[in-house]
Formats: structure tokens, sequence, C-alpha cells
């Protein structure tokens, strides 16, 4: 494959969508349907491409099993992921736009910076290791650091955790979560939890306690504090 194949925006969207996809499925493989659903195609789209990209070494493709990535592959779709997360963290940091509008602008953004650019983004921020969102930034070899988390709709109750990483991207969450206080790096503790109600009782720190329903808990992570 030619190195301006690898990088049209299409085939970069495939391998992260695919990546994304391979975190949660116990041996790697994916069904080409559900690859077709998270790209926004019909099955027979995704087929094509998901044999264009095996032929070209970017993944495995099984008929009847489905798709997962090959190492090169990966490498190109955490390279990809790095760009989207440092780009957010710039937006942020550097332009002072709102964390639930950052998403959407740095997937048009991810397909057309250099990497020159990005390695000086990379420096004048400081080498960071995490995006807004609490989401880990690859490093330009491929390493992603690598963190233990729960999440407030399974931790401990009554012990002090700090929010590390919240998984949505939509902007109404995230927008809720911050007039929640529930933004990375916030002290919480899960004062109680009712699973016939379906909510938690989280008291950020020095604020009170508030409801929160377990299926919005559950995209909250957090890690012990330091």
């Amino acid at each position: 494959m030619s190195r301006s194949a690898e990088l049209t925006p299409t085939v970069e969207n495939y391998l992260k969508h695919l990546f994304h996809q391979q975190q949660q499925s116990p041996d790697g493989w994916l069904p080409t349907g559900r690859l077709a659903a998270c790209v926004g195609v019909t099955p027979g789209t995704a087929t094509t491409m998901v044999k264009t990209l095996a032929e070209a070494g970017l993944v495995d493709y099984e008929p009847r099993g489905g798709v997962r990535l090959t190492s090169a592959g990966e490498r190109h779709a955490l390279g990809v992921i790095r760009r989207h997360r440092l780009i957010e963290l710039f937006l942020v940091r550097e332009l002072d736009l709102d964390w639930s509008e950052v998403h959407d602008e740095a997937e048009r953004l991810e397909h057309a910076l250099s990497d020159k650019v990005l390695e000086r983004i990379d420096r004048l921020l400081g080498y960071p290791q995490f995006d807004p969102h609490g989401d880990p930034i690859p490093r330009a070899g491929g390493h992603v650091p690598t963190t233990e988390y729960q999440s407030l709709a399974e931790c401990a109750l009554h012990r002090a955790f700090v929010v590390a990483r919240v998984t949505a991207q939509d902007a109404v969450f995230l927008q809720m979560i911050q007039r929640l206080h529930l933004v990375p790096g916030t002290r919480v503790v899960v004062e109680a939890r009712d699973t016939a109600a379906q909510t938690v009782t989280v008291r950020p720190r020095s604020r009170p306690a508030l409801n929160l329903g377990l299926p919005a808990a559950a995209k909250i992570l957090v890690t012990a504090p330091g």
C-alpha cells in the first residue's frame, strides 16, 4: 500500500475504530458488521474496505471470523489516536476551547496535521500523558501509558478516589459532568450505591453529595489517590 493510501482519512478512520473496538473484544476479532456500524457504512462497504486493508497488510481478515489489526495496522491506528488526543489537549489548553467541543474539532484536524507540527505541539504541551478527558496519549513510538481504573459504578464505598478518565465523548454528557464537578483530577467518595434504583451517591471533594445514574457512573473512571 502506498503512503498516500495509508494516510487517507477513510483508511485512518477504519483503523482507529477497529483499534477502539478491539479493546472490548476478548480475542481481538471484530465482526465486520459491527465495524460497519461504528464507521457508519453498510456491511458490504465495510467488507470491501477490510479486504483492501488485508491486502495491504494492515488487518487480518477471515470471512466468518471477522477482522483484527496486524501490528502494522495497530501502529497506524495509534498514530491517528495520538494526533487526535494531542489536538484535543492543545485546543483546550492553548486555545481555551471547552472540553465538550474539542472531540469533533479533533476529528477533522487529525487527518491534516503533519508529524512535524504534531511533535511541536507535543513539546509545547510538555509531552503530556493524557488528554482533557483522561484518555492516554500514545507516545511517538507507539507506547500507550497504562493505568488500572475502576468506575464510580463499581468502586468501593467510603474510600477516596480521583476521577481519572471520562469515557463518553458526547458534548451533553461532558457538560453535565462539568456541572457536577466530576472532571478528571477531582477527588470523590462514593457514599452509597442503590442497584434497585440504579443510582450512586457521590460526594466530590468540598461539595455536597449528588445522585448519579449507574449508566453515567460507569463512564467515569477513577484511581486511588497518588
